[in-house]
């Protein structure tokens, strides 16, 4: 499979970023992401994954680390800090800008090691792909916590891209999935990846699937555009 999103990193990496990353979704029309903003440092995030980086301690395992900004800003608070990224494209990036440790791994694939927290920014919780996949997943995170060890995700209700009848009501489609649930191709210099699935979960779904799953589930800060930050622990 491409490693679009890799090959995108690498070249901006090297001085020859030319153009962004295309997105195609299930939900609207094409969309980019640009690539400089993988890059940003500390003053340039937003507001959520500033208090993830304040609130991180510990071992620190960054999933889905992509250029490894978060891991690099933790590295230099002098945090034992991991990236992890399934993109090959990812990890090189991140050693060549100098985190220390890094995995090449899916994070369902990658039991090595135990953590005090583990970071899923970006809606890192989008990598369980479908909502039916939570379970699993969170079952599969827990299992990577140390005993007091947390969990910080941020994600977005995406219920404002739906529209709205005069009663403040939303028209979703009723067709038996989750209206969290995405279909994402991505496009670099004539590249296309594969289709893959991303879920975006709002705040009380995340909650009840928490609860299901042994987790506390709090609600930490809430974003300026229906985004959230939550902190996951085991319960005692």
């Amino acid at each position: 499979m491409a490693d679009v999103f890799g090959k995108a990193l690498q070249d901006y990496q090297k001085g020859q970023y030319t153009e962004d990353i295309k997105t195609y979704s299930s939900l609207d029309e094409e969309d980019v992401i640009p690539v400089p903003y993988l890059f940003r440092t500390f003053a340039e995030m937003p507001k959520i994954e500033q208090k993830a980086l304040q609130l991180a301690r510990g071992k620190v395992l960054d999933i889905g680390a992509g250029a490894g900004s978060h891991a690099l800003y933790l590295q230099n608070k002098r945090l034992d800090v991991t990236a992890l990224d399934s993109s090959e494209g990812c990890i090189e990036v991140c050693r060549e800008r100098g985190v220390k440790s890094t995995v090449c791994s899916p994070i369902l694939d990658y039991s090595n090691e135990k953590y005090d927290t583990l970071l899923l920014l970006m809606n890192g919780i989008g990598l369980a792909g479908q909502l039916k996949n939570l379970s699993d997943f969170f079952q599969h995170l827990a299992s990577l916590l140390r005993p007091k060890g947390q969990i910080l995700l941020d994600s977005s209700d995406i219920i404002y891209m739906f529209e709205q009848d005069e009663d403040g009501g939303y028209w979703i489609p009723n067709d038996g999935t989750y209206y969290g649930e995405v279909q994402f191709e991505m496009e670099y210099k004539g590249q296309k990846s594969e289709p893959f699935d991303w879920v975006y979960v709002d705040f009380d779904t995340l909650q009840n699937a928490c609860e299901s799953n042994g987790l506390n589930c709090e609600l930490v800060i809430s974003g300026e555009h229906f985004d959230y930050l939550a902190k996951l622990t085991l319960k005692t």
